[in-house]
């Protein structure tokens, strides 16, 4: 016969399961209303100077508007993978642009921490450390790794948002640009909106070098907001992605098994005075050997 005690033990036992499995069902809905079509406005402004160089010049502000299309990849219980693609251009004829991928992993342990000049060190994670937690990860357009976090997301006031720093590479339209620094510290959140979602950046302009400190030359706020669409703008987008999803498969596949190492990992800027991206956009390269043979290129033994 069961105490007053132990029936209560069961009853609190099931009610946290219970809030556990709602809380995670909000997780996942927060991250999947990240997908579908959107007009997005970048807007990136350079806020305060600590360069002691007296000829440092600040970045321009930035503001840059386009049409997205977030594409979700995979969908299962503790994995959920978003691919975006930019469309472009004339809307009768519109141009796509592969463009990032955000892949958010449940209670992940397994972690690549950017450490500037193109190097990731790789960490794992004690399983405590990330209870109820997702892992953001963020690839570049080749698939190769950017930067990566791990935070709960936070649901409270009528408000779904996520908050995680991360070292970084710098964006594109950084490193071609300047070359002053090398690393962009990330504060990133993302939250939903009653209009879509927003992607708030508060970033650090890093200077790091073996042996030395941190030193920063310059912080920078980052505004992105992606306001939701009809599906239909975004058709021509959809169906590019429709007719290379093998491709980016094949793709995706490798890098799995680069990442699956779970060891450190350097990559090089440039193979035969081509980067990356440009392999792996060219049409011809849609075979599983060679683009095995292109991404194993780029790591650094």
């Amino acid at each position: 016969m069961r105490t007053p005690i132990t029936i209560a033990m069961v009853l609190l036992i099931s009610i946290s399961a219970f809030s556990q499995k709602d809380k995670k069902l909000k997780d996942q809905e927060a991250i999947k209303s990240m997908c579908g079509c959107f007009e997005v406005t970048f807007n990136f402004a350079e806020t305060f100077n600590y360069s002691t160089d007296s000829l440092y010049k600040p970045s321009k502000t930035k503001v840059d508007k386009g049409l997205e299309w977030a594409e979700l990849i995979v969908n299962e219980d503790d994995k959920i993978s978003i691919q975006h693609l930019l469309q472009v251009g004339n809307p009768a004829a519109p141009h796509i642009v592969k463009h990032w991928r955000q892949d958010w992993l449940f209670e992940n342990t397994d972690l690549y921490g950017y450490n500037a000049n193109n190097t990731w060190a790789y960490s794992s994670l004690p399983a405590d450390q990330v209870k109820g937690q997702w892992t953001q990860k963020v690839y570049q357009v080749d698939d190769s790794p950017r930067y990566e976090g791990s935070s709960a997301w936070v649901h409270v006031d009528g408000k779904s948002y996520w908050e995680n720093t991360a070292d970084a590479p710098l964006p594109r339209r950084e490193y071609t640009t300047r070359s002053d620094y090398n690393l962009t510290v990330r504060g990133n959140r993302h939250e939903v909106t009653d209009y879509g979602w927003l992607h708030d950046q508060d970033n650090a302009k890093v200077i790091r070098e073996d042996g030395k400190k941190d030193v920063i030359i310059a912080k920078e706020k980052g505004y992105n907001t992606y306001v939701k669409v009809d599906d239909s703008r975004c058709a021509a987008a959809a169906a590019w992605w429709k007719s290379n999803t093998d491709k980016w498969a094949l793709v995706r596949t490798k890098w799995d098994d680069v990442y699956g190492r779970n060891q450190n990992l350097s990559l090089e800027e440039k193979v035969d005075n081509k980067v990356l991206y440009k392999y792996l956009f060219d049409e011809e390269y849609d075979q599983k050997v060679e683009i095995e043979e292109v991404i194993e290129s780029f790591v650094k033994k």
